[in-house]
């Protein structure tokens, strides 16, 4: 293969060899599809756990609990947003937040699944950063419980999954940090792109951008 370097850009081949290194990768993107399929089938697989259904929630319409946030369905997917104080906001979670789609909560409510973004943060707050923000997203606020605490968010953020069977609640599953990135859409788009997230934990060519 006949490589022409330019600095900060991939390299410049002809079609041909472009179309043998696509086809090179494409061999291990399905490999990785693979496995990904695997792995969530071995999600699906994980055991639950008893989850205290005795927290009250401040929302909008008034006080509710765990059990009432599910609204009927029978899974339930809560993101803990970060509570940086009364004048700050976790820019992670705001991307985050940002990333949700607009319908998403509900196509998620067609396939009986309740999106509900948490805090503790009080409601007040949320409600302010809410319509600064232009977001329509079911925001609740978890102040003064043991809710964040007990779904592991340590101070921090956390995407935790709950069935519940009649009047019991269990965690299925919760991921951080990078894990919550499967569920970041505009991130799965980045991934696509030749400089990827332009972030530096990433494995990219030297001279690539890496301004985030």
């Amino acid at each position: 293969m006949q490589v022409k370097t330019t600095t900060g850009k991939p390299a410049i081949v002809t079609a041909e060899e472009w179309q043998q290194a696509r086809d090179d990768l494409l061999v291990a993107e399905k490999q990785a599809t693979r496995a990904l399929d695997g792995l969530a089938a071995r999600r699906r697989r994980l055991p639950m756990v008893r989850f205290d259904n005795a927290y009250v929630f401040e929302t909008p319409t008034g006080s509710k609990t765990l059990l009432d946030l599910f609204d009927g369905r029978d899974q339930l997917v809560t993101y803990q947003f970060m509570d940086n104080g009364p004048d700050e906001y976790c820019p992670g979670c705001t991307a985050f937040t940002n990333s949700i789609p607009v319908v998403g909560p509900e196509r998620l409510g067609r396939r009986g699944i309740t999106w509900v973004t948490v805090s503790t943060m009080p409601l007040s707050q949320i409600e302010a950063y809410k319509a600064q923000m232009g977001w329509t997203v079911p925001f609740v606020s978890s102040h003064g419980t043991s809710f964040s605490e007990d779904c592991g968010a340590g101070g921090g953020f956390v995407l935790s999954v709950f069935l519940r069977d009649g009047e019991d609640v269990y965690r299925t599953y919760n991921t951080t940090s990078r894990g919550v990135d499967r569920v970041l859409w505009v991130h799965n788009i980045l991934d696509l792109t030749p400089y990827g997230r332009q972030e530096a934990w990433e494995d990219s060519p030297a001279g690539w951008p890496q301004p985030y």
